[in-house]
């Protein structure tokens, strides 16, 4: 699993709305996942399939049925890498800002 994998799963909306699904009621089912998408089952399969090639989404058997868990590492990842280190220089500059503003030094 790449970076790579978890921006082209996370580019296509449906595979977005699915992870949403599974953050708002993790343990899914197919047939609860599929309800009110207006989509196949073959089709819903498929996003799952590429969202759990992403390691986005981790399945269990649980006699006859087949649970989807979000599984939210790989998002913090790309938040730590892609997003983070851009947010700590104006976090840095609105702290400096705001004590040169209030008058206080680094002492």
């Amino acid at each position: 699993m790449s970076m790579d994998d978890v921006f082209k799963a996370l580019a296509d909306p449906m595979r977005r709305r699915l992870l949403d699904d599974l953050h708002a009621r993790n343990g899914q089912t197919l047939g609860a996942l599929c309800e009110g998408r207006g989509m196949t089952r073959q089709a819903v399969t498929k996003h799952l399939a590429i969202l759990q090639a992403a390691n986005l989404i981790a399945t269990e058997k649980r006699g006859r049925e087949k649970l989807h868990y979000l599984n939210p590492v790989p998002i913090h990842d790309i938040a730590d890498r892609w997003i983070g280190k851009y947010e700590r220089g104006r976090l840095d500059a609105l702290a400096t800002l705001k004590r040169d503003l209030e008058g206080q030094t680094d002492d």
